[in-house]
């Protein structure tokens, strides 16, 4: 007999985001955008995934609730609710130096009145791309980076701890 549970997402998350900011660090997650829930400007999506400081001095009104993280933050200006389903989250990772994990993508089902389990119509798998750990960061030429990352966005980097 094989025991369902609820998906463990939610508690890596939060132990994650709680190490990070314990570090003083600025945590920031890598969300897949095509996972059914998921409430972000998509006017800065790209390749199909944006990242999103989660740091308290960069959102407002921060809840990490049950199935879902919900935030305020502004872009280019203008104040966005954001929704994040703990499912969408493919990596949370600290910026300085790029300590976290990354996590599989999980799609909801819908249960039917007979208790049969189906994908949701709107499920499209997706693969987690591979992400490297960054050795230093040059404050210098990160400053930089910031100044004109208006059009040149880069990817998200981790360092894997085991």
């Amino acid at each position: 007999m094989t025991i369902e549970m609820t998906s463990n997402k939610p508690y890596l998350v939060g132990a994650f985001y709680d190490w990070i900011t314990d570090n003083e660090l600025t945590p920031h997650i890598v969300v897949d955008v095509s996972v059914y829930g998921v409430l972000v400007p998509m006017a800065y999506v790209n390749d199909g995934q944006i990242t999103l400081n989660i740091a308290s001095s960069a959102s407002g009104d921060f809840l990490m609730g049950e199935q879902a993280i919900e935030f305020s933050a502004r872009f280019g200006g203008k104040l966005e609710h954001m929704t994040v389903p703990y499912g969408a989250i493919a990596a949370i990772y600290a910026k300085e130096n790029g300590a976290g994990t990354s996590l599989p993508i999980e799609h909801p089902i819908e249960v039917k009145a007979n208790n049969e389990v189906e994908p949701a119509k709107l499920v499209k798998l997706t693969k987690l791309t591979s992400v490297t750990s960054v050795s230093s960061v040059n404050k210098e030429s990160e400053q930089e980076r910031v100044k004109t990352s208006g059009k040149n966005k880069s990817k998200a980097s981790l360092k894997i701890i085991k």
